[in-house]
């Protein structure tokens, strides 16, 4: 039988992309060993809850149109949001942002580092640059000057697409393999220039070339917290599935300190995806979870309606509850019995139950809202 001491051993020495081994029972997490660095008020690592985030689509010059999209963002969940600066002239724009924003604000900043280095003095509570493309080391030295004197951490983000072009020529290195490469070179520079506050990402658009990458991170850069996703994930229904396959990997190995689902769509579906994908791995719950039968031959109503209807309403509500909507008695309180609350429907009437117990039973048209008295009730 192997010891705890071998699987570790022999879990170190895997090769790059091979699948995380078991955590001997008891262990801790790789993101309970990350070293705890602040964005703003919001902790990051170091065993913190893992972190929602998502990015500002707004126009960048907008300040007016960049709050309120950020109030969206926070009503939904969000606990932290990226601004992209992609210009010198939008940095006032950002520094009125960063100074009314219920939320912390991190400048992202591509090619030019003297943006960076303005945004850092400007309200950013976090700087996010690319080794591939921020300008070198010359300039890097400049940007990790003006996030000490700030006091605000650095997030590293690489990208498939803008890797160093000497990485990317190697033959000899895997996409993932070039990628974690990429960072930890980047991280181990910093650190010795004395700069600690370093948060990490390394994402790309195919779903195993993220997990590998990040699997290969949480090895040789331990303590260092990691921001996970897949970039480019596409529009909600692929996006969604494609993060949740990815994210969920990793997160249920325990690598990831803080997430983003990328969707080309409004920001707050990315929130409501990164809540329903924590909630589903039972990492963290801020709203109600829906649980709905397929449908089949049996339903004599209009579940489907029924279930859209209560998601809808159910939305908003900051109740971490299970909510069940089943459309006969065979998924009824039985199937449903650990739901907070739920209904099961008949011919024209539904049977509203909590925790598989019959409260209440209504005619069909007042389904949804007898189930919503009684989630109120809760």
């Amino acid at each position: 039988m192997e010891t705890n001491e071998n699987m570790g051993n022999a879990c170190a020495a895997a090769p790059s992309g091979a699948a995380a081994c078991p955590l001997p029972q008891g262990a801790m997490r790789p993101n309970q060993k990350t070293r705890q660095v602040h964005v703003g008020n919001v902790a990051l690592g170091g065993g913190a809850p893992v972190v929602v985030q998502s990015m500002l689509n707004a126009p960048a010059d907008d300040a007016q149109a960049n709050l309120a999209q950020i109030q969206q963002l926070a009503d939904a969940g969000c606990e932290v949001v990226r601004m992209a600066i992609p210009r010198r002239s939008c940095l006032d724009t950002f520094q009125a942002v960063c100074e009314e924003s219920p939320l912390p604000v991190v400048a992202d900043v591509h090619f030019d580092a003297t943006i960076a280095i303005e945004a850092a003095h400007r309200g950013a509570a976090k700087l996010r640059i690319n080794p591939g493309n921020i300008g070198g080391l010359a300039k890097t030295d400049a940007v990790l000057d003006a996030a000490g004197q700030a006091g605000i951490p650095i997030r590293i983000g690489v990208n498939a697409g803008s890797l160093d072009q000497a990485l990317a020529e190697r033959d000899d290195l895997s996409l993932p393999e070039k990628l974690a490469a990429s960072a930890r070179q980047y991280v181990e520079y910093c650190e010795g220039r004395g700069f600690h506050d370093l948060v990490v990402s390394a994402k790309a658009h195919d779903v195993m070339t993220t997990v590998r990458t990040y699997r290969q991170l949480a090895r040789e850069i331990p303590h260092i917290p990691l921001h996970i996703g897949v970039t480019e994930a596409g529009t909600t229904f692929q996006g969604a599935i494609k993060s949740a396959c990815g994210l969920g990997i990793l997160l249920e190995e325990g690598i990831g300190d803080t997430l983003r689902i990328s969707l080309t769509d409004d920001p707050v579906q990315e929130i409501r995806a990164c809540w329903t994908l924590l909630s589903a791995l039972d990492l963290r719950r801020r709203a109600p979870e829906l649980i709905s039968c397929p449908t089949c031959g049996r339903c004599q109503v209009d579940l489907i309606g029924l279930a859209r209807e209560v998601e809808g309403r159910i939305a908003n509500l900051d109740k971490p509850l299970k909510v069940a909507v089943m459309g006969c008695v065979v998924n009824g309180p039985g199937e449903a019995a650990d739901a907070d609350i739920g209904v099961a429907c008949g011919v024209g009437l539904g049977v509203v139950f909590s925790k598989g117990n019959v409260v209440r039973k209504v005619e069909e048209s007042a389904i949804v809202d007898a189930l919503m008295e009684e989630i109120g009730k809760l």
